[in-house]
C-alpha cells in the first residue's frame, strides 16, 4: 500500500451494543431482586423483634400470626396449639374479627389439611386448598380461602403447633421464598414461645409460694383473721381457686374412714351449692391421693361433684393436706374444660400448696391448745389466790364479827350480827363453789387428736417413717377416760407390733367416731403372719373390747400386711 494514501476509516458495528443493554437490563433485575431480598430480610428481622417483645406466652403468639401475616403479606393467618391429645388445644386468628368469628362458631379442633400438618410437621404450600385430598371444607360464614402456606413451630425439637397464613395478596401463591421466610420466622417463634413459658412457668411457681407464705402468714397470726374452723379452710379454698385459675374449690374432710368427705370449705361462683354436703369419693384413684399423698388430675367431674362446666364436664384438680402424720382432708379445684387442663407447674405447685396450708392447720390446732393451756392455767391460780386467800380472810372475818356478841346484849344488834355472820357464810359458799368449778375446768385434758398424736409420735420412734393418722368425726368431743385409755393402749400396742414385728414400710391409722361408736384401724404392709406369735398383746387388745361390750378382729396373711380394727360403743 502506498504510504500516501489515506486509509478509509473502520465503520462501528452496531452488533456490539446489544451485549450492554442485556448486562445494564440483568444488572437493573439483579439489583431489584437484591433490593428485595434486603426488604423481606429487614422485615424478617423485624418480625422477629416484634416476636420477641413481650414476655407474656399469649402476646407472643398473637405477635407471631400478626408478623407473619405482615411479612408475607398474607390477608389471614392463624396459630393452632397443639394440646396433650394431638389436638388443636388453642387457636389464634388474625383477620378475622371478634363478630365474624362468633357467626362461624367452634374454633377448629385439627382436621382435614389442619390435622395434616399436625401428623406430618412440614411445611405445605397449596394453589388451593379446597382441592386438597383431605380438605374438610368450610363452616357457614366462614370467610373464602384459596392459597395456602403452613410450616410447623418447633419448641426443642418438638412441635408445639402450626403457623397457617392464606390468601396471599394481589391473588397468587405463596413463593419458595415465602416457605423460606416463614420456616425462618417459625424457628426465631420457637425460641420466643420457650422463652415466654420458661417466664410464665417462674411467676406461676413464684406466685403459689407466695399464696403458701400468705395463708400460712394470715393463718398462724400474720393478720387477724377468723379462727374458726371453716374460715381458715374458706381462706385456704379462695387463695387456691385464685392461684390455679379454677372456677370452684372446695376442701374436704373425711367423716368416716372410707366413708363419705364433708365438704368443709369452699370458694368460687358455685362453692356455697356444696357447703356442708357429704360427697362419696369413690371415683377412680381418690382414695389413693389420701394415702399416698400424690395430686391427682381427673377429666371428668361428673362422677365426682355431679356437676359440669359452661362447656361440659369440668378437669379436677385433686390435692392432699397431710402434714407430720395428720391427714386434714382433700383440696378440689374445678376448672372449666374451655381454660384447658391444669399445667404441670400448677400440680405441682399445688401439692406444695397443700403440704404448706396442712402444716399451718396443724400448728393452728397446736397454737389452739397452747391458748387452752394458758386459760387452764390462769383458772388455776385464780382458784388457789381464791381458797388461800379470800376464804380465809372472810372466814377470820366471819369469826371477828360473831365474837362481838360476847359485848353486847341488844336484840337488834344481835340480829345484826348473825345476819352479816350468815351473807359470809353465804359468800364463801359461793366461792367455794366458783373455786370448784374453776378446778374442774383445769381439770380437762388437752382434746383426745392431740393424746392421740403423742402416742403415734412415742410409739413410733423406732421406726424410719411416720404413720399417716386419719381422724373422722367429732373425736375430740369424746371425754370418756376410760374408752380413751383402752383406746391409746391398743394403739400403742398396735404401732409396738408394727416395729418389732412387721418389717413394714407405711402404716395407716384411723381414728373415727361414726353413729355411736368409736373404731381403731390399724393398717400395714409388712410381712403379715398365719398364726400369730405367741404373747399377750393381741390377748390383751381382744380383752379390752371385750371389757367395752365391743368388737375387734385382726385380719393377715404371709406376705400381705396386716390389718387391725378394733371398735367400741360409746355412751
Amino acid at each position: 500500500m502506498n504510504p500516501s494514501e489515506t486509509p478509509e476509516p473502520r465503520k462501528p458495528k452496531l452488533e456490539s451494543r446489544i451485549p450492554i443493554e442485556d448486562l445494564l437490563k440483568d444488572f437493573v433485575g439483579r439489583a431489584g431482586e437484591l433490593l428485595q431480598a434486603q426488604e423481606r430480610t429487614r422485615g424478617l428481622l423485624e418480625a422477629v423483634v416484634a416476636v420477641a417483645e413481650d414476655l407474656s406466652l399469649e402476646a407472643v403468639l398473637d405477635r407471631v400470626v400478626t408478623s407473619a401475616c405482615h411479612l408475607l403479606h398474607a390477608r389471614y393467618g392463624a396459630l393452632g396449639v397443639i394440646g396433650e391429645d394431638n389436638a388443636l388445644s388453642h387457636f389464634i386468628t388474625v383477620g378475622i374479627d371478634s363478630e365474624q368469628a362468633t357467626r362461624i362458631g367452634p374454633l377448629p379442633t385439627g382436621h382435614g389439611v389442619l390435622g395434616l400438618l399436625i401428623t406430618e410437621p412440614v411445611p405445605l404450600r397449596l394453589h388451593d386448598l379446597r382441592q386438597h385430598p383431605k380438605a374438610y371444607g368450610f363452616p357457614q360464614h366462614h370467610p373464602p380461602m384459596k392459597s395456602f402456606l403452613g410450616v410447623p413451630v418447633r419448641v426443642r425439637d418438638v412441635v408445639f403447633g402450626n403457623l397457617y397464613l392464606t390468601e396471599k395478596d394481589g391473588g397468587g401463591d405463596f413463593t419458595p421464598e415465602d416457605e423460606d421466610l416463614a420456616v425462618a420466622l417459625a424457628a426465631a417463634a420457637g425460641v420466643a414461645i420457650e422463652n415466654a413459658r420458661l417466664y410464665e412457668d417462674a411467676r406461676r411457681r413464684t406466685s403459689w409460694l407466695e399464696a403458701c407464705m400468705d395463708v400460712t402468714g394470715r393463718m398462724l397470726g400474720g393478720d387477724q383473721v377468723d379462727r374458726a374452723e371453716n374460715s381458715a379452710l374458706n381462706l385456704i379454698a379462695a387463695r387456691a381457686l385464685r392461684e390455679s385459675a379454677s372456677h370452684l374449690a372446695l376442701i374436704l374432710v373425711p367423716s368416716s374412714p372410707g366413708g363419705p368427705y364433708e365438704v368443709a370449705g369452699t370458694a368460687g361462683e358455685r362453692g356455697d351449692d356444696f357447703a356442708g354436703k357429704s360427697l362419696p369419693m369413690d371415683a377412680a384413684g381418690v382414695h389413693e391421693v389420701g394415702r399416698e399423698g400424690k395430686p391427682l388430675c381427673l377429666d371428668d367431674s361428673t362422677e365426682l361433684l355431679g356437676i359440669a362446666g359452661h362447656a361440659g364436664p369440668a378437669k379436677l384438680l385433686i390435692i392432699d393436706l397431710t402434714a407430720q402424720g395428720a391427714h386434714h382432708g382433700l383440696l378440689i379445684l374445678a376448672r372449666d374444660p374451655g381454660t384447658g387442663n391444669f399445667s404441670k407447674t400448677d400440680v405441682e405447685m399445688g401439692a406444695v400448696f397443700g403440704s404448706h396450708v396442712a402444716l399451718a392447720l396443724a400448728l393452728e390446732r397446736i397454737h389452739r391448745l397452747r391458748e387452752q393451756v394458758v386459760v387452764f392455767s390462769d383458772r388455776d391460780r385464780i382458784a388457789r389466790d381464791l381458797h388461800d386467800l379470800v376464804i380465809q380472810r372472810l372466814f377470820a372475818a366471819g369469826l371477828s364479827i360473831q365474837s362481838l356478841r360476847r359485848f353486847t346484849t341488844g336484840e337488834s344488834a344481835l340480829n345484826r350480827i348473825d345476819s352479816v355472820t350468815e351473807e359470809l357464810d353465804t359468800s364463801i359458799r359461793d366461792l367455794r363453789n366458783t373455786i370448784y368449778s374453776l378446778q374442774a375446768s383445769t381439770h380437762e385434758r388437752e382434746p383426745l387428736s392431740g393424746r392421740i398424736l403423742q402416742s403415734i409420735q412415742a410409739g413410733a420412734k423406732s421406726l424410719p417413717y411416720a404413720p399417716h393418722l386419719t381422724l373422722a368425726g367429732p373425736v375430740d368431743s369424746l371425754t370418756d377416760e376410760t374408752t380413751i385409755k383402752h383406746l391409746l393402749a391398743v394403739l400403742t400396742e398396735s404401732l409396738s407390733n408394727a416395729a418389732r414385728h412387721s418389717g413394714a414400710t407405711s402404716v395407716n391409722i384411723s381414728v373415727a367416731v361414726h353413729e355411736g361408736r368409736l373404731t381403731l384401724e390399724v393398717a400395714d404392709d409388712g410381712c403379715g403372719f398365719k398364726d400369730p406369735a405367741p404373747g399377750n398383746g393381741l390377748t390383751n387388745q381382744a380383752r379390752r373390747a371385750a371389757e367395752m361390750n365391743g368388737t375387734y378382729s385382726v385380719t393377715s396373711a404371709p406376705g400381705k400386711g396386716t390389718s387391725l380394727t378394733w371398735s367400741v360403743p360409746l355412751s
